[in-house]
């Protein structure tokens, strides 16, 4: 004979799983109307974004808010200024360092840069830029190398805030130490300080660097492409998006590149079908192609 006892554990357990399921339907069903909302209010498209990391952020903005659920957040979203643009910030990814992966740049400098010698013009687009950083690092590169005069770095994010920080130049001082020793590691061929000024708080990087560049909002789940370019960089970015979005945004890098052009992608992305037979690798190891 089974023991009452264990019959009501059983049913308890059985009560809390399905009280569970129910709650993660109800979430997810709230998540899809609060994006759902974004896209209409604002036409900002997350509804391919990975839901692991939206949940994240979302759930940090109802920490910050102190909200029981997404709902009420979505009627926040909705009814109050400002929430909405706080909200888009939270989604926008801003990890990012002064050359970010070293061996990366290193690469780039070696095995890209000779390609690029024979032209009279170099337009480059950095696609996702966050707050800048590898953005200035790729300037500094090219005027080493002699190419930054005839050069043009279309950098853009789907974020304002961050746009508007990445025009100034001015990162913290606080993190020249390790941005100087990714620049060493990275094939630097001068002293890194000689790149920028400082007050107590904050290096500025040259004006000469920064008259180079071009920045502007631009969301790879929505925008499509607005110039030719001979090196595209979209690192560290697809990776928050699922295989339908991916999908689209490879589209978009492809025909926005020229022929025999360079696409550099994150240590972790790679190509969706059809769009690997249109690429051969350069620098695999740090995921380089080169378009054929």
């Amino acid at each position: 004979m089974v023991d009452d006892s264990i019959l009501r554990h059983d049913d308890s357990l059985k009560d809390m799983e399905e009280e569970l399921t129910e709650y993660g339907e109800v979430e997810e069903l709230e998540l899809d109307l609060l994006l759902e909302a974004i896209f209409r209010l604002r036409g900002f498209d997350f509804r391919h974004y990975l839901r692991s990391s939206l949940r994240r952020r979302v759930r940090h903005r109802m920490s910050l808010e102190k909200l029981p659920t997404i709902s009420a957040l979505l009627g926040k979203v909705l009814h109050e200024d400002g929430v909405l643009e706080k909200l888009l910030e939270d989604f926008s990814i801003k990890v990012t360092e002064m050359f970010r992966d070293p061996e990366f740049f290193l690469a780039f400098r070696q095995k890209v840069v000779p390609q690029l010698q024979g032209l009279d013009e170099l337009r480059i687009w950095h696609a996702g830029c966050a707050t800048g950083e590898e953005v200035y690092s790729m300037a500094i590169l090219l005027q080493e190398e002699g190419l930054l005069e005839r050069s043009i770095i279309y950098a853009t994010d789907m974020s304002k805030a961050a746009i508007a920080q990445a025009k100034q130049g001015e990162f913290p001082l606080k993190r020249m130490q390790t941005y100087t020793r990714n620049y060493l590691q990275a094939g630097g061929t001068r002293e890194f300080s000689a790149y920028y000024k400082t007050d107590h708080s904050y290096a500025f990087f040259q004006p000469d660097i920064k008259r180079h560049m071009m920045f502007a909002e631009h969301n790879l789940a929505t925008d499509g492409s607005f110039n030719e370019f001979h090196v595209i960089l979209c690192r560290n970015v697809l990776i928050y998006f699922d295989s339908e979005l991916q999908s689209r945004v490879h589209h978009v890098l492809t025909d926005s590149l020229a022929p025999d052009g360079f696409l550099a992608l994150g240590g972790k992305e790679s190509f969706l079908s059809p769009y690997k037979s249109r690429f051969a690798e350069h620098a695999p190891e740090e995921r380089i192609f080169r378009k054929l």
